[in-house]
């Protein structure tokens, strides 16, 4: 088992990640069940275990995460997690809305995917551009805020309900402004609206854990 196992999952039948010790591309949908109040169970993947054994040929695509809830086992980590924002009610209201909140997260995972392969292709030698394409990076989000009721204090990115894709933009804003403290700093609604996320009681409680804070973002190290 995991740190997770300790504080935030319980022996409940069919809801079980399994994945690498790290944060990586689960901890959106570890965000998303620690704030809606959810228990899973965790298996842990040793990577000396990942290549030497025959998991790898048993995942579809060959990769992990993978999620079983009952009879129900998913991979690819976005749709996962559309699967529980629909399960846990973090989706829309209906088909339009649910479009508009892919949009979003599909936008997320084109900014993560550059992230990672800073992380994981060219940290040493790309890291301070990477780092200077973060306000043309970041500021469509600031522009979803704005047309979200102009940022309130009660808005999320899409609408005034938490959804899926706001666990999946936060979780990466933990990661960049970890490579890069003042990221959001000519940014003060995305600011506002991570800080206003992270507080929420459940969550803030998870990301103080040690379910959360003992695992490394990355799993080379790199952050």
């Amino acid at each position: 088992m995991s740190p997770c196992s300790s504080l935030f999952t319980g022996a409940v039948p069919g809801l079980k990640i399994t994945y690498f010790p790290v944060r990586g591309r689960c901890s959106a949908m570890r965000m998303l069940l620690a704030d809606q109040g959810q228990t899973w169970e965790e298996e842990v993947v040793a990577i000396d275990q990942w290549f030497s054994g025959d998991m790898k040929k048993s995942c579809v695509f060959g990769q992990l995460p993978k999620v079983q809830d009952g009879d129900l086992v998913l991979f690819q980590s976005n749709a996962i997690l559309r699967y529980l924002g629909s399960k846990f009610g973090c989706h829309g209201t209906d088909i339009k809305v649910n479009a508009e909140i892919d949009m979003i997260n599909d936008g997320v995972e084109d900014l993560r995917i550059k992230y990672l392969t800073l992380i994981y292709k060219n940290y040493e030698t790309g890291k301070a551009d990477f780092i200077k394409s973060l306000p043309d990076e970041l500021k469509w989000f600031e522009g979803l805020l704005k047309n979200n009721n102009k940022g309130e204090s009660a808005g999320f990115i899409h609408g005034e309900k938490i959804c899926y894709a706001d666990y999946n933009l936060v979780d990466l804003l933990l990661n960049l402004q970890t490579l890069e403290p003042t990221c959001l700093k000519e940014l003060p609604l995305l600011q506002a609206y991570y800080q206003r996320v992270t507080s929420r009681p459940a969550l803030s409680k998870y990301l103080k854990s040690d379910a959360h804070t003992k695992l490394p973002i990355n799993g080379n190290g790199k952050q």
